[in-house]
């Protein structure tokens, strides 16, 4: 046997060796059961600050999954989603014309979720610190969603109330 056919031979079987575990692997059961244990329900507040609307996009809907799959698991999520900074931007009901026009599928992703998340019983609430300084009008933030007068002080509350803070950035 010559060297390349040796070393052939050998990639073979480590090959074969690897797609002989493969499906003992997709059969191991994912889930968060360690970090679970004994939790019968869940205080989260999620700090939400982004400043582009994809990213926006993405995390809400990373959070309606989050919720989903506390459900599965049996747990009761109870939370709490406070939006700061720039994000608002992306929670009006009356983008400026510019933000609209290139990031429009974006923006209305950002609406499903914030719907399907009040499905869910998720409160969310709006910096009106922010709604000022980002000049959005409150009465255009999206419907199930609250402006509060500060969204440090609703952080703080959330969490003195037992709220385990959840900070994206």
């Amino acid at each position: 046997m010559n060297n390349l056919t040796r070393i052939l031979a050998v990639s073979m079987f480590v090959a074969g060796g690897w797609l002989a575990a493969m499906p003992a692997q997709a059969e191991k059961t994912i889930d968060d059961s360690a970090a679970l244990n004994g939790v019968k329900e869940t205080r989260s507040v999620f700090l939400i600050d982004f400043t582009n609307p994809k990213k926006t996009a993405f995390y809400l809907d990373i959070i309606r999954g989050t919720h989903e799959g506390l459900v599965r698991q049996g747990v009761k999520p109870d939370m709490v989603l406070v939006f700061i900074g720039k994000t608002v931007k992306y929670l009006s009901t009356s983008p400026d014309d510019l933000l609209a026009m290139e990031f429009e599928d974006q923006l209305a992703s950002i609406a499903e979720s914030s719907r399907a998340l009040k499905k869910l019983g998720v409160r969310m609430e709006v910096c009106a610190v922010a709604t000022r300084v980002f000049d959005v009008d409150n009465d255009t933030i999206l419907p199930g969603m609250d402006v509060v007068g500060d969204g440090f002080i609703s952080l703080i509350g959330w969490q003195t109330q037992g709220h385990k803070l959840v900070p994206i950035f």
